[in-house]
């Protein structure tokens, strides 16, 4: 009696400890966030602010939206590199629209209204993202490689569009019924810029599609087992087009924000973008293997990064800090994910019969065959 009663608050101290471990490296994306805003509000009074908080925020609406975008590729287990050229051609889509459309058999020149140009610049990103699904779900390559050579390709079409020059001033011409861009990046709702307002109707929308939807439990299923999710009946290779199409959607909104912001296309817009988006999901607590990943977490570590970069900024960092500081944080960010998710992939049954699943509301049974079909 007295040895168990001696190890009984052993027991409860160590398992006391064991959670609070989980809660900070569960939680480290937004642990993070607080620690860099206490930071840096201490080091200058001008950076925790209304006005500087939204404009940070601003900023950082760009990379939150490729990263829901992103998300949904590294839910899949996948990758997506060809968003910030993507990004890049977007934008001269809709430059190009914006200077006009020359019709020779004619002798007119059409401008699109605001609405249109949206459209199709939008559907531009998705055909990107489409092809690069195609080439990874129907002709097996592998989505390093294939979206590698889809960055180049679209970025050498943006500059050849543009034979490497810009757009300038996209503000369209009222009197042609064509008013700009620069509501996009310029107006506000109750005082919140309209990036900040557009990336969180993303974020709500995403965040409704992964928990709420048969296509998010198919994503999560296909990313964690895509062998087991195959068998279960989920169409596995429709999934993986339409991920990469989400990711081209989302990079093509980025897009028409930045044209707005900067009321120019520029064929370069968008260079290393790619790199931030992954990082916010990876610090956000995202499995680069697939399967686990949530929105909340995404945008967090998107939060992380911009806050994080502005605020190097605003208390005169060197560039050259910047990067060593934002590459230090993004290698400890892929070496707690490494901690987190260590051992789960060995623990998962080798057994192909039951998809693995990460989030915890993606726990329900597998979709029979078909009903998959049918939802389909």
């Amino acid at each position: 009696m007295s040895t168990s009663s001696e190890l009984k608050p052993q027991v409860t101290r160590d398992r006391r400890t064991f959670d609070i471990g989980a809660i900070l490296l569960q939680g480290r994306a937004f642990f993070a966030l607080i620690a860099i805003i206490i930071i840096f509000s201490s080091l200058s009074p001008y950076y925790f602010t209304v006005n500087n908080l939204l404009q940070m925020s601003q900023h950082v609406a760009v990379f939150a939206i490729l990263a829901i975008g992103m998300l949904f590729v590294i839910l899949n287990g996948g990758i997506d590199l060809s968003v910030g050229s993507t990004v890049g051609i977007t934008g001269i889509v809709a430059g190009a629209l914006m200077q006009g459309v020359a019709i020779p058999a004619f002798g007119a020149k059409l401008f699109p209204a605001v609405w249109v140009v949206v459209i199709i610049t939008i559907a531009a990103g998705a055909l990107v993202g489409l092809i690069n699904g195609v080439l990874i779900a129907r002709f097996k390559v592998a989505p390093f490689v294939a979206t590698l050579g889809m960055l180049y390709v679209v970025r050498g079409a943006a500059l050849l569009i543009t034979g490497g020059l810009t757009y300038p001033n996209l503000v369209g011409s009222p009197s042609l019924g064509n008013t700009g861009f620069d509501w996009l990046g310029f107006e506000s709702v109750l005082g919140v810029p309209l990036g900040v307002v557009i990336m969180a109707g993303l974020a709500l929308a995403a965040s409704g599609v992964l928990n709420r939807t048969v296509f998010g439990r198919w994503v999560y299923a296909s990313g964690g087992n895509e062998r087991a999710a195959e068998l279960s009946g989920i169409p596995v290779k429709r999934v993986k087009v339409r991920v990469y199409v989400i990711s081209g959607v989302c990079a093509a909104i980025a897009g028409l924000v930045i044209a707005s912001e900067l009321t120019s296309a520029n064929p370069t817009s968008g260079q290393t973008f790619e790199l931030t988006a992954i990082a916010a999901v990876v610090i956000g607590g995202a499995s680069l293997m697939g399967g686990r990943g949530t929105v909340r977490g995404t945008l967090l570590g998107a939060f992380v990064i911009g806050f994080l970069s502005d605020g190097l900024v605003l208390v005169g960092v060197s560039e050259y800090w910047q990067m060593i500081f934002k590459g230090g944080v993004i290698v400890l960010a892929v070496l707690l994910n490494a901690v987190q998710y260590k051992g789960r992939k060995a623990a998962s049954p080798s057994s192909p019969a039951t998809p693995q699943t990460s989030s915890p509301s993606q726990s329900e049974t597998p979709v029979p065959a078909a009903r998959a079909k049918s939802v389909d």
